[in-house]
């Protein structure tokens, strides 16, 4: 009897204990704050071994002492998945991670936070805050200045260390930090991520994304299926404007109003709901790529268009720049000869003073070098200006200078058809230049190349006058001076220049800033390398320099008779194969390895193209250049340079006001 007890005690202790055991096992199993780690060490226990009562106190033990992790989630944007890392309270490295796959974008946040909770829903009283820095030294997340918190949210937060690599830093992604639950309200954290090395904000970042709504809201309203549905269609198109509204003429995103994020986000949402509606794609992508097709041929017409009428607004001379030489030259031909004579000629030889070298037809321009740069001079009485102009505007510019003379500086204007010298037996390009061709190049709007868009700057007047060239022939010009300056006419001087007489030369001819910032003022950008005699003698990266403010030391010019040189390049480029038009091609041949690379301040460039030029340099530089078709005597010249060459002109001159020259 007593065995028979005994045998049922075992056999009931046998069979119920691991009912017992697998019913804790199934509760401390769906505790969503249990780990896989608590599983593991559960199913590695002998059941042989205990008895019942220590393996219920063991689950119970491990359940409550196990904490929950801390989950930190990337979104990796440009994937189309999402992993969990998750990092032990303890610091420790080992991680598990979880591929969770994404549909749309707009899903990703609410799915990584689901799978961070195990499939529990977010409290109401969660916090979503967008935090734009990274992971700070510490390894401590910091809170930026630029976010923006939601004003409900209760309780405090810890901020707790995650260890994250320096490679994921460094990955534009949304990182999402699951704070341990306190006072049993949980918080959450969305925390973008970008680049610390991330390139300048585009300042119309938010308007092209308003116009790439606008496209393709457009779209979808042409579309069968999104007709079809009223509602929607009212809908879109109230939308568009008030995007329209918001967009207006704006061209920067500071130029939006403040509700344009608002109607951006609702814009999206209702394009969201069509793309739900549509489901042909392939004719949005047809439509869409025709829209494409049909954009870039109107664009390419455009910039031709463009370029057209800018190379023409270039070359059309202004009524009050016509009327200004007129009204010169008949005052200069009623006054006696006696009158007609500049003061100080006995300084135009003399090699100790400064002289300036300029050649041009454009009388106000002329005047404004003249002025800045006497005005700007420590000692004006002993600069010299040499000024070649025309026969045309001979008289006009003779005539300005005798009624504004500049100072004690001494001035002298000649006509180029003076020089007897100067004539096609001598000069090459005289010669091409009065050639049959190169008339038919300009002049007959039915040659080859009259319509195409890389002939078009050169296609411009200025370049058939031999002023242009005359720069080649200053040893000529000035047989008794040693060195001279050589300044364009649209340039502005603002400081003092006598400094450029004591730079040492080293034995070269030229001394020039060199343009090696961007590409297109390299050797492969004005000459034709595809030529053998231009790629076996030169070198395509070599840095090219600017004309406009140029040093030349004429003794070393004519030791090493670089006009000769010029010469022989010109006779070899007869046929314009070698390089186009221009004087700065040539320029770039005649003085290779005859040019001294100067301070840039002496010299900036741009004024007359580009309208990003900064501002500090152009405070500093001692002369400031328009080069560029954007003169600033003409409308189409960049404003906010205009103001530094009108201060140098007297608008209240007699002479202006007549011919109505205004700022």
């Amino acid at each position: 009897m007593t065995r028979r007890r005994l045998v049922l005690a075992l056999l009931c202790l046998t069979v119920l204990s691991p009912i017992v055991l697998y019913t804790d096992r199934l509760s401390a199993s769906s505790n969503p704050s249990s780990n896989n780690e608590v599983g593991d060490e559960a199913s590695s226990l002998s059941f042989g071994t205990s008895d019942a009562g220590e393996l219920r106190a063991l689950a119970q033990e491990l359940t409550n002492s196990v904490k929950e992790p801390i989950g930190v989630v990337y979104s990796d944007n440009s994937n189309n998945s999402n992993q969990i890392l998750t990092t032990p309270e303890d610091g420790s490295k080992d991680s598990t991670a979880k591929e969770l796959p994404l549909g749309k974008s707009e899903e990703h946040k609410s799915r990584v936070l689901s799978a961070a909770v195990d499939e529990r829903s977010l409290p109401e009283e969660g916090v979503i805050k967008e935090v734009t820095d990274g992971v700070t030294g510490n390894n401590s997340l910091e809170k930026p200045e630029s976010v923006e918190e939601n004003k409900e949210e209760t309780g405090s937060q810890h901020t707790i260390p995650i260890t994250v690599p320096e490679k994921e830093e460094n990955k534009s992604e949304e990182k999402v930090k699951q704070v341990p639950p306190r006072n049993n309200t949980e918080k959450y954290h969305i925390v973008p991520s970008e680049k610390k090395s991330s390139s300048t904000t585009i300042p119309d970042a938010r308007v092209r994304q308003l116009k790439d709504q606008l496209i393709r809201a457009k779209v979808y309203l042409s579309i069968g299926p999104i007709r079809s549905n009223p509602h929607f269609v009212r809908e879109l198109r109230l939308r568009i404007k008030d995007v329209q509204r918001a967009l207006g003429d704006a061209t920067k995103d500071s130029d939006l109003p403040r509700n344009a994020y608002e109607r951006l986000k609702a814009m999206e949402l209702t394009l969201a709901k069509g793309k739900q509606i549509q489901d042909d794609c392939a004719a949005v992508v047809k439509k869409l790529r025709a829209m494409v097709h049909s954009s870039e041929e109107q664009l390419r017409v455009h910039k031709k268009q463009s370029l057209f009428l800018a190379q023409l607004a270039a070359k059309t001379i202004p009524k009050g720049l016509h009327c200004l030489p007129l009204r010169l030259s008949a005052e200069y031909f009623s006054m006696n000869s006696s009158q007609r004579q500049f003061p100080y000629e006995e300084k135009l030889e003399d090699p100790d003073l400064f002289h300036y070298a300029l050649f041009s037809d454009n009388v106000l321009a002329t005047a404004v070098v003249v002025n800045s740069t006497v005005s700007n001079a420590k000692n004006p009485a002993d600069h010299v200006f040499h000024i070649v102009t025309d026969r045309l505007n001979y008289a006009a510019m003779r005539m300005w200078f005798l009624a504004n003379p500049p100072g004690k500086a001494a001035i002298q204007v000649q006509n180029i058809e003076e020089f007897t010298w100067l004539n096609d037996s001598y000069s090459p390009v005289l010669k091409q230049l009065r050639s049959q061709s190169m008339i038919d190049y300009y002049f007959r709007t039915h040659h080859a190349t009259a319509n195409s868009d890389a002939n078009l700057k050169y296609r411009n007047p200025k370049y058939l006058s031999i002023l242009n060239h005359l720069r080649f022939y200053l040893p000529e010009v000035f047989p008794k001076l040693h060195k001279v300056v050589f300044l364009d006419d649209d340039v502005v001087v603002r400081r003092d220049l006598t400094g450029l007489w004591e730079i040492n030369m080293k034995g070269k001819v030229n001394g020039a800033i060199e343009t090696c910032g961007q590409s297109f003022h390299r050797f492969d950008k004005y000459l034709n390398f595809s030529n053998p005699l231009i790629a076996k003698r030169f070198n395509p990266r070599a840095c090219g320099w600017a004309y406009g403010m140029n040093v030349f030391d004429l003794d070393e010019w004519r030791k090493q008779k670089v006009t000769e040189v010029y010469h022989y390049w010109q006779n070899l480029n007869i046929d314009r194969q070698l390089w186009k038009l221009g004087s700065l091609p040539p320029g770039l041949i005649t003085f290779y390895n005859r040019t001294l690379s100067i301070d840039r301040r002496w010299h900036v460039l741009g004024l007359g193209y580009n309208p990003h030029v900064d501002h500090k340099d152009i405070e500093q530089a001692a002369v400031i250049h328009y080069n560029g078709n954007m003169k600033p005597w003409l409308d189409i010249g960049i404003p906010q340079y205009r103001g530094y060459w009108s201060k140098n002109v007297d608008y209240n001159h007699i002479f202006l006001r007549e011919c109505n020259i205004n700022p």
